[in-house]
């Protein structure tokens, strides 16, 4: 683990070394998508997700790019819905719909609760509906909006790292016992949440990256969360690029991912997903890397570890 001392990562330095904000319409999701997940019972379905445009997560993490694609300011109240409404008459048809906004779904700056209500009209017609919050806006809200769904309720958390000193330096104004708190109080609720975990965030080696994925990933399980989800880190956002420069971030190799979806999936303490975006970042070597996202795909899609790539390469 490299020396944590000499870099004082706060809101102004992640914020000083930012590029521009993408121009976005907050009337419009700024993407949508369907994508393939095995869901609990084991079968493979769709899932719409969209993408809403809102205000930047006043969470500063170290490692988001999310703020790339968010409003100075507030949207007013409606335009969520319209933009839910925009994305499904332009989404096929799905069972289960993410509604992903760059932030904490609990956020009453990003999502206005007087939207609640058309909101959950909207998606009345799904089996299940997750969004995603920062623990510490897990609280009523929650509830609030639960009684109005038709649907199930799950809540994405990043939990990112369940190294506390490391979470500190991520800007991420949380403790892991904050996320035990936060599962605990929604399993208490009837609604299940999901975690995302980082591999190789900055200040660590690659053994240290896999180590602390795995250790997550146990936290995670242990503290009630019914699926991990594994995001490989990456550059891009600016300040990622500084310590990059500066040797205290390297992304993680394609391998790593490997090693650490294997291992949850092995655990058999609930679903383990790779984050598959822009994936030809982590590998090194075009004569497997097909091979190796089309083994990162089944395993996601089967929860199964099927043999390894046979490859001279590091990946």
């Amino acid at each position: 683990m490299n020396d944590l001392h000499d870099l004082i990562l706060n809101d102004h330095w992640i914020k000083a070394n930012r590029g521009k904000k993408n121009s976005v319409d907050p009337r419009k999701p700024y993407a949508w998508l369907v994508e393939k997940e095995m869901i609990p019972s084991g079968r493979v379905e769709d899932v719409a997700i969209i993408f809403l445009t809102n205000r930047e997560c006043p969470y500063c993490c170290l490692m988001c790019d999310l703020w790339k694609n968010t409003t100075d300011n507030s949207v007013p109240p409606g335009a969520i819905v319209d933009q839910i409404e925009f994305a499904l008459e332009n989404l096929p048809s799905a069972r289960h719909l993410k509604l992903y906004n760059g932030g904490s779904f609990f956020d009453t700056g990003a999502i206005p609760p007087e939207d609640y209500g058309k909101i959950a009209e909207l998606v009345r017609d799904f089996e299940t509906v997750i969004v995603e919050s920062h623990p510490k806006l897990i609280n009523e809200k929650c509830l609030a909006f639960r009684k109005m769904l038709k649907p199930d309720l799950q809540v994405a958390i990043g939990l990112e790292i369940c190294e506390p000193v490391l979470l500190g330096k991520l800007n991420k104004r949380m403790t892991p016992d904050d996320f035990r708190r936060a599962v605990s109080f929604l399993r208490q609720s009837g609604i299940s949440s999901r975690a995302f975990i980082l591999l190789r965030p900055p200040f660590l080696s690659e053994e240290e990256g896999v180590y602390w994925a795995e250790r997550s990933i146990d936290y995670a399980f242990s503290s009630g969360a019914e699926c991990c989800t594994i995001i490989p880190v990456r550059a891009g956002n600016g300040a990622m690029d500084i310590l990059h420069e500066m040797g205290l971030f390297t992304p993680p190799s394609i391998v790593s991912l490997e090693r650490v979806l294997e291992y949850g999936i092995n655990l058999k303490a609930g679903r383990v997903f790779a984050d598959l975006w822009d994936l030809e970042l982590f590998s090194c070597c075009d004569e497997c890397y097909s091979e190796r996202y089309n083994r990162l795909l089944s395993m996601n899609l089967n929860q199964f570890v099927p043999s390894p790539v046979q490859c001279t390469c590091s990946g």
